[in-house]
């Protein structure tokens, strides 16, 4: 039997000074809750109870366990009451992780709205280009940009990535506007490299992956620098419109070669296949698959739109 089951006889018992009058109360019969009290005083290896014919009053130590378990009751009914409430209201805290190249997207402000809607659930937000364990890190969502690959996770895509090759229009009247990823190897590159990897930027054309290894003028194992140095006119960026978005509505940035964004980059979500989730975090993937749209695509210029109809241009040396 369940030691609060046990607890609640007992205080019933106390209370109505009666086996009987607690078991009418309790909806038990007499014996059930005279064995409840015997299996009780047993674990304790002490009476709690003066029995006469009568009725029963407490012992010292019935006294003590009485003044002592009626805390321990409302503490539990207390705790009962805000899980069920976390099961159905969303409330509580969410551990989230997402990379770096994210938090210059609308993300940040996007969970701030999510926050303002459910003002009684907090955020912890780890940015990392980290792979987190979920289980192991306590982490509740893992926002990703590609494939996901843990099996026990269950996966949610929010958002195709459309990428453009993108550069200030000054640098373009200077150096050209390329109508084919293999005209890129001529212009100064920003690429995100990680350490040991060497960098490349991956379209698709014609129905094909193509793969463009680079030579990049400034390399950089975060993003973030990745815009400000487009935006000075240094070279040329390939990026989602997502990660671009404020600079190419401003125009500091103008996007080309939109035709040949691969059509497999999404932003995914990613979380643990648990039987009973919590209400704060079904109401974030419910926010989430509701207010994740893509931004407005600028309007390419004419040299974007076009694409090589007979033949494209033969890669560099080294590209084939």
């Amino acid at each position: 039997m369940d030691s609060l089951d046990l607890i609640i006889t007992f205080r019933e018992v106390a209370r109505r000074g009666s086996f009987s009058g607690a078991a009418r109360a309790l909806g038990m019969s007499p014996a059930n809750v005279s064995k409840y009290i015997a299996q009780l005083e047993s674990r304790f290896g002490l009476r709690l109870f003066h029995r006469t014919t009568r009725k029963v009053t407490l012992t010292e130590a019935g006294e003590l366990l009485f003044e002592r378990s009626g805390a321990v009751l409302e503490l539990i009914d207390f705790t009962q009451g805000e899980m069920q409430e976390r099961a159905t209201r969303p409330v509580g805290r969410l551990a989230l992780t997402a990379p770096h190249a994210l938090m210059a997207t609308e993300l940040p402000a996007l969970l701030g709205r999510f926050m303002q809607h459910y003002p009684g659930v907090t955020l912890h937000l780890h940015v990392t280009n980290r792979t987190v364990n979920l289980v192991d890190e306590g982490v509740d969502l893992a926002f990703r940009v590609g494939q996901i690959l843990e099996p026990n996770l269950i996966v949610r895509r929010l958002l195709r990535l459309d990428h453009v090759a993108a550069a200030t229009p000054a640098y373009w009247d200077r150096r050209g506007r390329p109508t084919h990823p293999n005209e890129l190897p001529g212009h100064d590159q920003l690429a995100f490299a990680l350490p040991g990897e060497a960098p490349h930027w991956r379209f698709h054309d014609r129905g094909k992956p193509l793969e463009l290894l680079l030579t990049p003028r400034f390399a950089a194992t975060d993003p973030a620098p990745l815009k400000t140095w487009a935006a000075q006119g240094l070279g040329v960026v390939w990026g989602s419109v997502h990660w671009l978005a404020d600079l190419l509505a401003s125009g500091t940035l103008e996007p080309l070669l939109h035709d040949y964004s691969p059509p497999e980059v999404w932003l995914y979500v990613g979380y643990m296949q648990r039987r009973h989730s919590s209400a704060a975090l079904r109401a974030l993937l419910d926010y989430l698959d509701a207010h994740f749209q893509p931004p407005p695509m600028p309007a390419l210029p004419a040299a974007g739109r076009k694409r090589a109809r007979a033949k494209a241009p033969p890669p560099p040396d080294g590209q084939g």
